[in-house]
C-alpha cells in the first residue's frame, strides 16, 4: 500500500545522482522503520500512466522509539522517467506515493565481520547496512570494496569517508576506479572475477568473512559470486541484490511446457480470487487485472517486490535477478516473471 510522504531534502550528490530524504509523520513511524539493506518502491502518474520504481535506502536504521530516516539515493539512467524526474523536477515539498520498507537484502546489526563488493549505486544499501552496524555493534567489522568510474561519479564519498574517520579500526575501504588512475592504491580497471579470486585473500581472511553482500550491475555481482565460489566460500554466507542488468542472456529457470488453457488463484492480504490466464501474459498481469494492489515495482526480475509462493501447480520464469537459490528451492517465484506450466496454479504472495 502506498502512502503520501512529503520530500524533506533532495541533496547533489553527483552530476546524474541525487539523494532524496522523506518526511514520515508519526502515525506511519512503525510502517516505515527498516532494515538496513532494505528498498523503498515509489510511485507516480504521468498523463493517468502509472510509473513505479524501487531506491535503496542509505540511510542507517533508527533506534528503537526513533523516528525513521527514509533517505535512497537515486541515479540517472538513459531514458529513466523516475530518475530524470527525480533529479531535474523533484523538489522538497513535493509529496511522492511511497511503500513501506521491503526487501530480503538483509543485515540486521550482529557481532561479527562482515564485507561487501558493490559497483556504482550498488553502494546505497550497503552505506545502510555498515553504518547501522559499526554504531550499534562495538566489536563488529565491516570491510567495503567499492568499484565506480571515477572519483566525480562516485556517489555518497563523503558519507563513506566519515564512516572511515569515525571507525579506523573496524572499517576497512577499498575503492577500484575502472576509468581513471588513482594517486595511490589499486591501478585502475573493471572488478572481475578473476581480480577478485585473487584480490579478495590479500585483502582479508576470506575464510572469517560472517556475510558477504554483492551489489550492483549484474557483471560485477556474477564476478563477485564466481570468485567468492573458486575461494570455497558457503554459498549460505552470500547475499546479492542487483541494480542494472547488461545486456546479454539473462538466468532462465528451466521451462516446462505451457497449457493451451490455464487458471491462477492468488491468495493477497487475505483474499483469494480464481482468474484465467491469458495467453502470454505473467501471472502478476493476471492478478493485475481484478487486484489492482498486488505488488509489483520494476516488472524486470530485479527488485523482488512481486515474490510469491507457488501452493500448487508449477510454473516457469523468464527471468530470475532476485531470489536466492534457497527461495526458489522452496517455491518462490517472481510473478512478474511467471506463466502457467500446468493448467491450475495457485500463488500466494502472503507467506
Amino acid at each position: 500500500m502506498f502512502h503520501p510522504l512529503p520530500v524533506g531534502a533532495v541533496d547533489q550528490l553527483t552530476d546524474d545522482s541525487v539523494a532524496v530524504t522523506f518526511d514520515v509523520p508519526p502515525e506511519l513511524h512503525e510502517l516505515f522503520r527498516h532494515t538496513p539493506g532494505q528498498h523503498l518502491a515509489l510511485r507516480r502518474f504521468v498523463d493517468g500512466r502509472e510509473i513505479r520504481r524501487t531506491y535503496s535506502i542509505c540511510a542507517p536504521a533508527p533506534a528503537a522509539g526513533g523516528a525513521p530516516a527514509l533517505r535512497v539515493g537515486i541515479r540517472l539512467v538513459d531514458g529513466g522517467e523516475f530518475s530524470t524526474f527525480a533529479l531535474k523536477e523533484l523538489a522538497v515539498g513535493d509529496v511522492v506515493e511511497v511503500m513501506p520498507p521491503m526487501g530480503r537484502f538483509l543485515l540486521p546489526p550482529r557481532p561479527g565481520y562482515f564485507a561487501a563488493v558493490v559497483g556504482g549505486s550498488g553502494i546505497t544499501p550497503v552505506l545502510s547496512m555498515a553504518a547501522t552496524l559499526l554504531a550499534r555493534e562495538p566489536g563488529a567489522r565491516f570491510c567495503l570494496i567499492r568499484s565506480d568510474r571515477t572519483a566525480a561519479s562516485t556517489m555518497f564519498l563523503d558519507e563513506v569517508a566519515d564512516l572511515k574517520d569515525r571507525h579506523p579500526d573496524r572499517f576497512q575501504l577499498v575503492t577500484v576506479l575502472s576509468r581513471e588512475e588513482q594517486q595511490s592504491g589499486l591501478p585502475s580497471g573493471r572488478l572481475d572475477a578473476g581480480r577478485l579470486t585473487t584480490l579478495l585473500p590479500a585483502l582479508l581472511p576470506v575464510d572469517r568473512i560472517d556475510g558477504w553482500f554483492l551489489c550492483g550491475p549484474f557483471g560485477l555481482v556474477q564476478g563477485a559470486e564466481s570468485a567468492l565460489r573458486a575461494l570455497g566460500v558457503d554459498r549460505a554466507r552470500v547475499h546479492q541484490e542487483i541494480f542494472h542488468v547488461d545486456e546479454g542472456p539473462a538466468p532462465v529457470v528451466a521451462r516446462a511446457a505451457a497449457p493451451a488453457h490455464a487458471s491462477l488463484t492468488a491468495t493477497l492480504d487475505g483474499r483469494s480470487g480464481t482468474w484465467p490466464v491469458r495467453e502470454g501474459e505473467s501471472l502478476l498481469e493476471t492478478v493485475l487485472r481484478s487486484r489492482a494492489d498486488a505488488p509489483y515495482a520494476c516488472k524486470g526480475g530485479v527488485c523482488g517486490t512481486c515474490r510469491a509462493f507457488v501452493v500448487t501447480g508449477e510454473v516457469r520464469m523468464d527471468r530470475n535477478f532476485a531470489l536466492e537459490p534457497e527461495e526458489t528451492e522452496a517455491g518462490y517465484v517472481l510473478a512478474c516473471q511467471s506463466h502457467p506450466a500446468t493448467a491450475e496454479v495457485e500463488l500466494d504472495f502472503d507467506r
